[in-house]
């Protein structure tokens, strides 16, 4: 049967009906018409030039609590630490909440969930702020809002339960990303490599004319001294060849 109209959930259906669609449900984390959720116990984020091998770089493990930091300019896939269910006759709206945003968190995967999902959800995000985004296993930064279709849906996802982050997300995007950041820093080292390249080289040239003014004023003394014994010499011939 068709209802009359579709409309999204208010907090209180949504305190009555995710008990049974969230896993595990608390029911100060409902926030309005939205319900907060929070980061579990996967994370994967792109390896930036301070990693040691970048194609080593691959799925984290968090324990309770555990922090990480997104560096500017990388991206990442973040698991939910909830199982979250979606029904045959709603679809839900994810994003992340604005205080995330404000530091520069960018939700760059999809924004909804189909009917019939069940599983955790994994969010690609990315740091578009200048600076490392810090956040820890347990942190609430997501948020998803359910709305009712105008009926319960034939065509929906099967109900195959989706755990953990999908090893094939991470293959696609594996590898170093080259930040503004991280190119920034680059032409800093090579800049600083060249500076200091270009001072040992004014050094080396500073050693080379001390030693070889030394030499030549050697060289001239020498000479000198060598023109003085001969000019000596020969004045002493002069006056013997005189007397004699």
């Amino acid at each position: 049967m068709t209802k009359p109209l579709a409309m999204f959930w208010s907090g209180e259906t949504l305190s009555e009906r995710l008990k049974t669609l969230i896993e595990p449900f608390a029911p100060d984390r409902v926030d309005c018409a939205a319900y907060t959720l929070s980061i579990g116990p996967e994370i994967y984020v792109s390896p930036n030039d301070q990693s040691v091998d970048p194609t080593t770089v691959t799925i984290r493990k968090l324990t309770d609590d555990e922090a990480f930091t997104i560096p500017p300019g990388q991206f990442a896939f973040l698991l939910t630490e909830e199982i979250v269910s979606v029904p045959a006759d709603a679809l839900a709206f994810i994003s992340i909440r604005a205080k995330a945003k404000f530091r520069g968190l960018v939700n760059v995967s999809g924004f909804h969930v189909d009917p019939g999902y069940r599983g955790q959800l994994t969010f690609a995000v990315f740091n578009a702020g200048p600076v490392p985004i810090h956040l820890k296993r347990g942190q609430s930064i997501f948020l998803i809002w359910y709305a009712s279709l105008d009926c319960e849906t034939r065509f929906k996802k099967n109900s195959t339960l989706h755990k953990g982050i999908n090893p094939e997300l991470v293959t696609a995007v594996a590898g170093e990303l080259q930040s503004f950041a991280g190119l920034s820093k680059k032409i800093k080292d090579v800049d600083k490599a060249l500076a200091d390249r270009v001072h040992a080289i004014e050094r080396e040239q500073t050693y080379y004319r001390v030693v070889g003014a030394i030499m030549l004023a050697v060289v001239i003394i020498l000479a000198g001294n060598w023109l003085k014994d001969n000019i000596l010499l020969g004045r002493r011939l002069i006056t013997t060849d005189t007397i004699a």
